[in-house]
This record gives C-alpha cells, sequence and structure tokens, in this order.
C-alpha cells in the first residue's frame, strides 16, 4: 500500500512550500510541489510609471536581493533603447558578483549542511584546536539546554548523516563563517548599492552611483575576505565531502529529474549583448554535446493546474501576453505558481544547469573524478563551482574600473526618456537560476508585466499536457524507507534553493492520523 507523505511548508527556505509525496516500496512514486502564496506583485504593476517596476519588483525577496531590481533595469533597458556605459555595466556586475558569493555560501552552509550533520557528534571532538575547542563548549551547554536549533531538524539519522566529530565540529565553524562572509558579501552589494538588499543602486540605464576611488579601495578590501572563503574554505568543503562523507550520495544521484537545463547569458562585457562571461545555454535529455543558445521565443507558462486561469483556455502563453487571473475555486489547481515550458518541455534551472550549459566539460570532469552523478549532491557541487567562477573574475572588474576612473569622469547611467509604447524584456542568471522579467509599456504606463522566477521554473506544478515541474520529477525515485522520516525529500528539495519556509505533517493513510513536526 502506498503511503502519503505532506510537508507544508518546507523549512529553511524562502517562502511557503508544500510538497506531497506518494511513497511505494520505500522509494517516491509520485509528487505534487505546491506554491501556497499569491502575492500579486504582477498585478500591482498595472497602470504604474515604467521605472516603478525596479523598486516594486526588487522587494520580491530579501534573500534574492537586488537580481529583480536589475532585472526589471534590462527590462527597461530594452524598452527604453539604453545602452549601458562601460562603467555602469562593471558596477552592475560587481555588485552581482558579490551577491553570488554571499548567497550560494549562505544556501550550503546555513540552509542545507544541517540536513547532513548530526551535531550533537561535537560533543566527541578530542582535538586541541581552540577555536574548535569554543565551538564545542558553546555546543554541548546548548545540547545540555535541550536547544541546539537552527542546527538540528527533528529528522532522524540515517546512512547519509555525518557524524564524525572531528569533520563537524569543523563544519559547524564553518557554518558560523559563513555567516560572517555573507554579512561582508552584503556589505559590498551596499557600497554601490546604497543598501542591501533592496538595493537602490541599478536602474534602467546603468546606476545611480559614481564611486571614487575609497569605495573601489573598500570593496576590494572586502570583496576579498569572501573570495578567499569562497576559493580555500568552501570550494575544499566540497570537494572532500563529495570524494569522502558524501560520496554515497553523489554515487546514488538522488534527485536527478528530466536532465533538461536551461541557462542565460551573465556578466555582460560590453554593451553590444553579444559579449559575456557565461553564454547561457540550453541542453535537452542531458546531450552535453549539443547545448544550443536561448531563445526567448519559446518561453511560455501555463496555468492548467494553478490557481489562475487563461482567457480562451490558452494552455501556454509567452510572458509579453501573459495573464495574471486569480481563479481560487479552480478544478484540479494545486499551486500559485504558473508552470514555465521552453518548448513546452519543463527545464531545470540554477546552478547545476548552468554548469551543464555553461562549463560542461569543465565540470563533468570534476564530478566524474568524484563519481557525482545528476542529483542534489550535484547541485551543491555545481553552487561551489560557480562561487569559485565568479570570484576568479571580480578583481579584474575592479581594476577596469579604477582604470576607467583615471581618464576622468565616469558615465555610468543613458538617461533617456520614457516611451510612449514599448516592450523589453530582461534575463538575469541569478544564483537560484534564470530569472526573466517582460514588460509592455502603453501610453507611459505599463499594461503588462511578467515575473518568470527561477523557483517557478523548478518548482511548478503540472502543465497542460499533464507533464510534471523538475521538482516533482526529481523526486521520483528517492528513498524513503521510513515514512516518518522524510529526510531525503528535503535534501533533494533544498538542494535547488527554492525561494518560496516551518512544520511537517506526515499522513499515514491506514490511520489517516497526522503526526506533527516542527523543523527549526
Amino acid at each position: 500500500m502506498a503511503n502519503r507523505i505532506v510537508i507544508d511548508p518546507v523549512t529553511r527556505i524562502e517562502g511557503h512550500l508544500r510538497i506531497e509525496v506518494e511513497i511505494e516500496n520505500g522509494v517516491v512514486k509520485d509528487a505534487w510541489s505546491s506554491g501556497t502564496m499569491a502575492r500579486g506583485f504582477e498585478a500591482m504593476l498595472i497602470g504604474r510609471q515604467p521605472m516603478d517596476a525596479i523598486y516594486v519588483t526588487e522587494r520580491s525577496c530579501g534573500v534574492c536581493t537586488m537580481v529583480h531590481g536589475l532585472c526589471s533595469s534590462r527590462a527597461l533597458d530594452m524598452a527604453y533603447g539604453c545602452k549601458v556605459p562601460e562603467a555602469g555595466i562593471l558596477l552592475r556586475n560587481l555588485m552581482l558578483a558579490a551577491l553570488y558569493m554571499g548567497d550560494h555560501i549562505q544556501i550550503f552552509y546555513n540552509l542545507n549542511a544541517p540536513d547532513y550533520i548530526d551535531i550533537t557528534a561535537v560533543a566527541g571532538y578530542k582535538g586541541n584546536d581552540p577555536k574548535l575547542l569554543a565551538i564545542k563548549d558553546k555546543i554541548v551547554s546548548l545540547i545540555k539546554a535541550n536547544d541546539t536549533s537552527p542546527f538540528t531538524p527533528t529528522y532522524k539519522n540515517d546512512q547519509y548523516t555525518i557524524t564524525d566529530p572531528e569533520i563537524v565540529t569543523t563544519l559547524v565553524s564553518h557554518y558560523l563563517q559563513a555567516i560572517e562572509a555573507r554579512a561582508i558579501a552584503q556589505k559590498c552589494i551596499a557600497i554601490f548599492g546604497g543598501k542591501s538588499p533592496h538595493q537602490a543602486g541599478v536602474i534602467q540605464g546603468g546606476v545611480t552611483y559614481h564611486p571614487n576611488l575609497e569605495d573601489l579601495v573598500k570593496y576590494k578590501e572586502y570583496i576579498a575576505k569572501v573570495i578567499d572563503f569562497v576559493q580555500n574554505v568552501y570550494w575544499k568543503d566540497i570537494l572532500f565531502l563529495g570524494a569522502g562523507p558524501l560520496l554515497p550520495v553523489g554515487q546514488a544521484g538522488l534527485g536527478g529529474g528530466y536532465n533538461n537545463y536551461l541557462s542565460c547569458p551573465e556578466f555582460p562585457l560590453d554593451n553590444s549583448g553579444k559579449d559575456f562571461l557565461w553564454k547561457g545555454g540550453v541542453v535537452t535529455d542531458g546531450n552535453l554535446s549539443a547545448v544550443q543558445p536561448l531563445d526567448g521565443q519559446k518561453i511560455a507558462e501555463s496555468v492548467a493546474h494553478s490557481w489562475y486561469d487563461y482567457s480562451n483556455n490558452q494552455p501556454f502563453l509567452q510572458p509579453f501576453v501573459g495573464e495574471t487571473k486569480f481563479d481560487l475555486k479552480k478544478e484540479g489547481a494545486y499551486s500559485f505558481l504558473k508552470a514555465p515550458r521552453y518548448d513546452e518541455k519543463p527545464y531545470e534551472v540554477g546552478p547545476l544547469a548552468w554548469a551543464m550549459t555553461v562549463q560542461p566539460k569543465e565540470f563533468m570532469d570534476i564530478v566524474t573524478k568524484l563519481n557525482i552523478k545528476p542529483g542534489f549532491l550535484a547541485r551543491h557541487a555545481a553552487r561551489a563551482y560557480q562561487a569559485v567562477d565568479v570570484s576568479k573574475n571580480v578583481m579584474k572588474w575592479v581594476d577596469q574600473l579604477a582604470e576607467l576612473m583615471g581618464k576622468g569622469p565616469l558615465i555610468v547611467n543613458d538617461d533617456k526618456p520614457t516611451p510612449d509604447n514599448a516592450k523589453g524584456f530582461g534575463f538575469v542568471e541569478a544564483p537560484r537560476g534564470f530569472l526573466s522579467h517582460w514588460a509592455v509599456i502603453e501610453g507611459k504606463k505599463i499594461k503588462n508585466y511578467q515575473q518568470v522566477v527561477p523557483t517557478t521554473w523548478n518548482a511548478s506544478p503540472r502543465d497542460a499536457n499533464n507533464v510534471r515541474g523538475q521538482y516533482e520529477q526529481s523526486l521520483i525515485g528517492i528513498p524513503v524507507p521510513d515514512p516518518e522520516n522524510p529526510i531525503n525529500v528535503v535534501r533533494n528539495i533544498r538542494s535547488f534553493d527554492p525561494c518560496l519556509a516551518c512544520a511537517v505533517h506526515v499522513i499515514h493513510p491506514e490511520s489517516n492520523r497526522i503526526i506533527k513536526f516542527v523543523v527549526e
């Protein structure tokens, strides 16, 4: 007999996500991913001044800081006909680079690592490192007080849990260092963006801020600390864990999904729209030898199983003509997320998709040596690998900006008047994956605005063809030997870095009994 497990909401993520899985013979047989909260950012923009979109959408999330403002700015760059100056491009890149490193550090250490360690193992640490001993004393005191949150979810240890005291204590020390590194990265964004989260520096045409040499020195000092953590702690931890304690996870290849991957060009090197650090691309059915360029015209969304309706019951709508009309009584609907598709197929977005489309050979060489197959450990490896790749380019951009400053006053923005009627789309390869904004302007006001965000791609419900979304497909085959301990389900979901948040319900079909778990 199949068991149904409901996790609602999934914890240690951003937002509200419900995951329901059907278990048969100890593995997931079917799955449903539900976004359970509607916020209405697209609807509230209708009729407003186009520039408002930058600041309104920037508030979509305080964790995905700056990416929505940047994406909206790029959509308006196109609609306004702006050519972002070289200094504006460099300043945007420097803020986004800081976000990348800080975000990836936080996702692995602070939101995902607790799924793999037994914090109580710290009590067995036998080393003599003063810093680790101080951590041991602190954790032991928390254990005695029965308060080890947020390190300990209620889930039980399993075969993938790390219990070695030396490794666990070291990882806890890195957990604490990660908090500091992420805070420093936020300061780097604020230097040029005014503040973070919700920067105020990126607008259509470039940026608002003219930096001075003192700003560059401060940024360089701060970002060097983040780069050091990325290259000498984060990446080394991933290589060590992938080759040792978490090797069985990588070998199992849990959470692979469709093996369809999509990413967009990012970190422009000039304002031609053609030269990027990352070229982006599309991989279908895992064919890494046939990476195709991204074609925005092939993006469309379905609402067949979402609490929305389309006029004339359209199966898919391209975002420029997309609609956000609520239908809370819709039969067969189970999510406030739409179902984005590329050429009517589901695709994964995020660091693993980036690695498979931008640097497939280099990344596969690394994970093949580690015997890591596509799945949730591969996503963590790709996230760290992406942070390292960003870290190698930051100082070069700082030096290029300093060189421009030495030549005279900086031009950081291409200011243009609001057009009467125009369309524009913006793409950002955000830390969570491919993000796009689509703006339609009529009479100098926003007529339509659509956001197609990374988690919408990954966490979407079934579409008009009744095809599962990526979360749903990636859960098929995940082992859940104990229905009261669905730890592998949340390990997999958190590996995507959902941006959607604290109790777990497990339903036994025989008794209809609900067992509640509060997960810190």
